[in-house]
C-alpha cells in the first residue's frame, strides 16, 4: 500500500462542504474519492486536514489516501504524476489537485497537522465588486479598522473557544491556540488572516462575526473575556457568511 499526499484547491461555492455526507454526493471529499476510485479501479478513502463548511473555499487543502498498487491494471512508473494528471482530467473544473506525492506510511493529513492558516475576506468598498461576489462577504456599513484590530487581540493565544463553536454538543477539548490574527485593508477589501493550532466548527466565522460587530459598534469588545468564560455560543455575535473564507494552507 502506498500513502499518497495531495494538495487541493477548490471553489466551494456550489458544494455542501468538504466532508462526505450520507444524503448527498455534492461534497468535495465525495467528488475526489469517486474520481480517484475510477482512475485507480479500487475503493479510495481520502482523509482531509479539516472539514471546510458549505460555501467555503481552499487554496491549499491537504489530504492523503492509500492505494493498493497490486490492484492496478498495469505498472505505473510515476504513480503521483499519473494520479494528478488523470484526476484533474475527470474532476469538476472547480476542484484541482495542485500537487501529488508519495508520503511516509504513517502520514495523516489531519492527525499530523501542526498549523492551519485561514483568511477571511470582506468587501467594504463604496461599491460592491460584481465579479468577486462569490469570494468576498459584502458589508455595506463602514468598518472601523482600529476597532477591528483591537477586537482581534482578544482572540490571540490559547483559549477555550467553546463559545465560538457551532457544535453545542462538542465533547472533546475545545481549547485551541491562535498564534496570530493579521488584519489589513487594500482597495476596499479587508483581509483577516488567522494562524493557529486548529479550529472548531465555524470558529473562524463566529470570531469574524464578533470582530465585525465590535468594529461597527454593535458588540462591546470589552465583554469578549466574559463570553469566553460562559462557554455559551449564544453570547457571541452571529456567524459570518461562508463565501469570504479560504483555507490558505496547512503546515506539518
Amino acid at each position: 500500500m502506498k500513502n499518497i499526499k495531495l494538495t487541493i484547491s477548490y471553489d466551494g461555492s456550489r458544494y455542501n462542504g468538504w466532508q462526505r455526507l450520507g444524503d448527498t454526493d455534492n461534497t468535495i471529499q465525495e467528488k475526489i474519492e469517486t474520481t480517484l476510485g475510477r482512475i485507480l479501479d479500487q475503493e479510495i478513502e481520502v482523509f482531509g486536514s479539516g472539514r471546510t463548511d458549505a460555501g467555503v473555499h481552499a487554496l491549499a487543502q491537504v489530504a492523503n489516501f492509500h492505494v493498493d498498487e497490486s490492484k492496478l491494471e498495469r505498472f505505473i512508473p510515476d504513480l503521483p504524476d499519473f494520479i494528478m494528471s488523470e484526476a484533474n482530467r475527470y474532476l469538476p473544473k472547480d476542484i484541482r489537485i495542485t500537487s501529488c506525492e508519495k508520503a511516509h506510511d504513517r502520514f495523516h493529513a489531519r492527525l499530523n497537522s501542526k498549523v492551519k492558516t485561514y483568511e477571511y475576506r470582506i468587501d467594504n468598498g463604496p461599491v460592491a465588486r460584481v465579479f468577486d461576489r462569490r469570494y468576498l462577504t459584502r458589508i455595506e456599513e463602514p468598518i472601523d479598522m482600529d476597532k477591528l484590530r483591537k477586537a482581534a487581540e482578544y482572540f490571540v493565544g490559547e483559549h477555550d473557544f467553546l463559545a465560538f463553536c457551532a457544535n453545542k454538543h462538542f465533547k472533546k477539548s475545545s481549547v485551541r491556540n491562535i498564534y496570530s490574527i493579521d488584519v489589513r485593508e487594500e482597495d476596499g477589501i479587508i483581509y483577516i488572516r488567522f494562524k493557529g493550532s486548529g479550529f472548531l466548527r465555524n470558529m473562524v466565522r463566529i470570531i469574524v462575526g464578533t470582530m465585525v460587530d465590535c468594529a461597527c459598534g454593535r458588540f462591546d469588545m470589552e465583554t469578549i473575556p466574559h463570553v469566553f468564560e460562559t462557554k455559551d455560543r449564544a453570547n457571541a455575535a452571529p456567524t459570518a457568511p461562508p463565501e469570504g473564507l479560504f483555507l490558505i494552507g496547512v503546515e506539518y
